[in-house]
Formats: C-alpha cells, structure tokens, sequence
C-alpha cells in the first residue's frame, strides 16, 4: 500500500509537470525536455559503463543531448538557421577523434555506446521540437503548437493505463514472454482501445487534425510506444537490473518513465509527415 501511494503521488507530479511545462511556453519546455534528455543520456551512460571494457564520456554525451535538442529548438523557432547545427557536429567529431588519445582496451565499445546514446536518447527528445514547432513554406517564422506533443503523452499515459486494466483482467496470451512476461495481447488491445478513445476527445477540443487523423496518431503511438518499452527492456534484461535508476520514487529511473517516447516520437514525426502536415 505504502508502494502504490508512492508511485501514485510521484506519478501525478511527475503528469503535472510534463503537462505544465508543454503547456506554459516555449520556454518552459525547451527547459525541461532539455534537462530530462541530459539526465536520461546520463542514465543511459551509467549503466553501459557497468559494463566491462565498456567507458563512454558521460559529460560529453550529455553536452550532446542538449547541444542537439538545443539546435533543434532554436531551429524549430527560426526554420531558416541550419548553421545552428555545427556544434552538434563538432561534438560528434570529438566522441570520434577522442578515443584516439585514450588509449583504451577496446575503444570500439566506447564508440558504438556514445554514438547510440546519441541516436537512442538525444535525437528522439530533439524530435519533439519537430512536434511542437510548425512553419510553413511562405514563411521563416513558426508557431508553437504544444498539443503535438503533449498528445505523445496523453497517448503513452492511456496506452500504459489501458493495457494495465485490461492485462491484469483479461490478460492470457503474452504478447513478448521472451522479454517481457507479464504484457499480454489482451492488455495491448486494450490500450488501444483507451488511445482511440482519447484521439476523439484531441479531436473534439483540438480540430487542428481530423478524427481519422488523430486515430491514426493515437495507433502509431501505440504500436512505437510499445515496442519502445520492449526494446529498453531488453536492454534491462541484458544488463542485468530491473530498473534503469531510481530518480523516480516508486517508478525507477528516467529511461524507464520515457522509454515508450523513445520510439513513438520519431514514429510520430514520420506519420505526421506522410499526412503532409509538419
């Protein structure tokens, strides 16, 4: 009881500051997705240094999650500064020219874990300014539309929600024992349901999209979202631990609160191309 009241109370703060920060300003949330993307690489970058012959630069990594989400935010506000992204570059030039110099047992290690924390964690979160920031072709200004991705979220949260109710009432096929026994068909059906449901409330207060559209949104996150948790839990399992830290009270680290954004945004960014709105 103790536990559930925890993760409760962590799980409403946490909603309300997502929520408040996407919705406040550009400002505040150009803040806080560029803290939560340095502290997840710096998660991500502690747990693959657990592992023998493996040292990658968490400072650098970190410094390269906020350099991109930062050059895709200043982007996303003036769509015609593409020189913007030079620093990223030279940061990704110095995770590469670096290990020349250090002399390390197998830098090859080194190299493929700080390159992926890169495209695992810094360029999903940077994505999300592909989201929040629309232009169009007439003009070199945009607008933040913050409902974009804060329907990422409201998808995640009723995808989470819906396949635990229905899993845990209905659920009997698992849906990837290998990875992860306790998910089920029934409890993923059952998400979706939840997300349909919530793609006609977007659709009714937020008519930017049609109801077609927004299902179809809402499916997408879905099925990314789900094999995003998937495939960190693979990881987790790989790595031996159950949770990928314990910044969260009740619900681990940060990887383990953003895993499912991890896929479904890109995933979003690419749908919502295909419908030829971004």
């Amino acid at each position: 009881m103790k536990n559930f009241i925890q993760r409760a109370i962590t799980g409403l703060i946490f909603v309300a500051v997502l929520a408040g920060c996407i919705i406040g300003s550009p400002l505040s949330f150009g803040i806080l997705f560029c803290l939560i993307s340095a502290m997840a690489t710096a998660e991500f970058c502690q747990l693959v240094n657990s592992q023998e012959g493996v040292k990658v630069n968490r400072a650098i990594c970190m410094l390269g999650s906020i350099t991109l989400f930062l050059c895709f935010f200043y982007y996303g506000m003036n769509p015609v500064q593409t020189n913007i992204f030079i620093p990223y570059l030279i940061i990704l030039i110095y995770l590469m020219v670096s290990e020349l110099y250090l002399k390390k047992e197998n830098p090859l290690n080194s190299w493929a874990y700080a390159m992926f924390s890169q495209l695992y964690i810094a360029l999903p979160f940077a994505l999300l300014n592909v989201l929040a920031f629309q232009s169009d072709s007439f003009s070199s200004t945009s607008q933040y539309l913050f409902i974009f991705p804060l329907s990422i979220f409201i998808f995640n949260w009723m995808n989470d929600t819906g396949a635990y109710c229905t899993g845990v009432l209905f659920g009997k096929h698992p849906l990837f024992k290998r990875i992860s026994p306790k998910k089920s068909w029934e409890g993923s059906i059952g998400g979706a349901v939840f997300c349909i449901a919530a793609s006609f409330a977007l659709a009714h207060f937020f008519p930017i999209l049609s109801i077609g559209a927004w299902i179809g949104l809402a499916l997408t996150v879905v099925v990314f979202g789900t094999w995003g948790d998937l495939t960190e839990s693979l990881m987790k399992r790989h790595l031996g631990i159950k949770d990928s830290g314990n910044i969260l009270p009740g619900h681990g680290g940060i990887l383990d609160r953003f895993d499912s954004t991890i896929l479904a945004v890109p995933a979003a960014v690419v749908y919502l191309y295909l419908l030829s709105f971004i």
